[in-house]
């Protein structure tokens, strides 16, 4: 595996770096576990590294969704905006089980109360919708990049914040208006959102933010869009 000096880069972060990842093939079938640094490195992902990953829409009981700004510590896409929580479960047992997505749900619970403070028993993994997967790959910088099937998640609940400022730099709830023009103001190049944000909203999330009281007619756990 390459070498990549990380001493330039925030400490909190680099600790994070250590986690193990779950490996996959472009099915998502298990095939091992790595790091998160190596997982992340765009040297390994043009040779084909792919890990599993999700990403957390929460919606208020306004119907609004609450987004995030990454914090500039972050050391793939800082200063992004993006949808509520985005990251990886990981490659141990509660987070490895495979049984309607429960340890993907548990890896979402328990990066909500990282990220965004949201205490665990406000959020359970049987309130986190699973919808469908999305396969994408895009470069952060020259060194990191992302590689994922990222698991696609759905919540509609009032919660509590607490945002850990390493994580994340600000938050709002928006409406899809407000969030329209978010992503007008990203495509003029005056603010910058996270590539797995762009192409879901771009694609479903107004659809399916149309249809919350009814997402069942969405979810699809066969299919995997290759984005």
């Amino acid at each position: 595996m390459p070498e990549v000096n990380t001493d330039h880069l925030d400490e909190q972060q680099v600790q994070l770096l250590a986690e193990m990842c779950i490996l996959i093939d472009e099915n998502d079938n298990k095939i091992g576990a790595d790091t998160k640094k190596n997982c992340h490195l765009n040297e390994n992902i043009d040779k084909g590294l792919l890990h599993r990953a999700f990403s957390v829409f929460l919606f208020n009981t306004e119907n609004k969704l609450l987004l995030q700004q990454r914090s500039n510590a972050k050391i793939t896409f800082p200063d992004c905006f993006t949808n509520t929580c985005c990251s990886h479960p990981l490659s141990h047992p509660l987070e490895l089980e495979e049984n309607n997505a429960i340890g993907v749900r548990r890896a979402a619970q328990r990066r909500l109360k990282a990220e965004l403070g949201i205490p665990m028993e406000q959020v359970t993994p049987e309130e986190i919708s699973y919808l469908t997967r999305i396969h994408y790959k895009a470069k952060s910088d020259g060194i990191w990049g992302e590689h994922e099937i990222d698991y696609i998640l759905f919540v509609r609940k009032d919660v509590t914040l607490n945002p850990d400022p390493n994580e994340i730099q600000s938050y709002c709830y928006v409406t899809q208006k407000e969030l329209k023009q978010l992503l007008e103001k990203a495509s003029k190049n005056e603010v910058k959102i996270t590539p797995w944000f762009k192409l879901i909203a771009e694609t479903f999330l107004f659809k399916w933010w149309d249809n919350l009281p009814n997402l069942n007619k969405f979810v699809d756990h066969e299919k995997i869009h290759r984005m």
